[in-house]
């Protein structure tokens, strides 16, 4: 299943694509997309459910977010290009639910903002509650795949005393969506293609393939640290390309286009804006 949110922000309908790629209502099965409630839509009628000819806005694509946990450094050759060590194990930071918006809203660059850069990444949403979970019963958990595009703000994640949430949870910097793809939509997760433009130039194109903590190890090392709840959100690492990587740095300013997307999954386009 593809499933989606549309309408408003705060006011998003929950929805599903169809074989020929029209928007489905589920208005009428479930109140909002909750991790909880999907498995309850496996085998629905997808045909019989009503056609919304007029989607407008793509809200994040799952509601009652607990958690937003990122994975740093997760491709070997991003962080070769940012200049740092692979990590022995992986690296555990936060971004605030706060930061979580539609895939194709505008993203604010905030005030004081100099090295505003791009991630593109590969989002697993947790549907079962997990607990010092073996990677089996961690693969078994994992509601569906999303794209994620994790924006930072580099001088305050790397310039700044203290943690790298002070660079990643500006409002805006989590776009999660269009879809939550269900696993079964997916013939293989670490083999997707996953690419992200500035401007129509292509800054980034990789594949999960290059990822050297896999999703269900990712989910059951930080079971060890944390449990995780259905609707947490594991945003697992980007490929090389990032704005910091490039010679010289490259970074967004007002008035920049990214468009992103793994695949399958499908793609987003964001507009930056000045704080006001």
């Amino acid at each position: 299943m593809k499933l989606l949110r549309y309408g408003l922000a705060g006011s998003e309908k929950p929805g599903i694509l169809d074989a020929d790629g029209n928007v489905r209502s589920l208005g009428g099965v479930i109140d909002d997309l909750y991790a909880e409630g999907i498995e309850a839509l496996k085998g629905i009628d997808v045909s019989a459910l009503p056609v919304v000819n007029e989607v407008g806005r793509i809200g994040p694509c799952i509601a009652g977010v607990g958690k937003f946990i990122c994975i740093g450094l997760n491709y070997e050759d991003h962080a070769a290009e940012s200049g740092m060590e692979l990590p022995p194990e992986p690296v555990i930071f936060m971004k605030a639910t706060s930061a979580i918006c539609g895939p194709n809203d505008d993203v604010i660059k905030p005030k004081g903002s100099t090295k505003m850069d791009w991630e593109v990444e590969l989002g697993v949403i947790v549907g079962k509650e997990l607990r010092y979970a073996s990677e089996e019963e961690a693969a078994n958990a994992i509601a569906g795949y999303c794209v994620i595009n994790d924006l930072s703000e580099r001088a305050f994640q790397l310039e700044m005393s203290g943690q790298w949430v002070k660079g990643k949870s500006n409002d805006t910097f989590g776009p999660i969506g269009p879809y939550l793809v269900t696993p079964e939509e997916i013939d293989d997760p670490l083999n997707l293609d996953m690419w992200l433009e500035v401007n129509g130039h292509r800054y980034q194109d990789g594949n999960t393939k290059t990822m050297v903590y896999k999703p269900a190890f990712t989910l059951s090392y930080l079971s060890r640290f944390m449990s995780l709840q259905p609707g947490d959100v594991v945003s697992t690492g980007t490929p090389p390309g990032v704005g910091l990587g490039q010679t010289p740095p490259t970074y967004l300013n007002v008035g920049d286009v990214m468009e992103l997307g793994i695949e399958g999954l499908g793609s987003q386009r964001q507009t930056v804006v000045a704080a006001e």
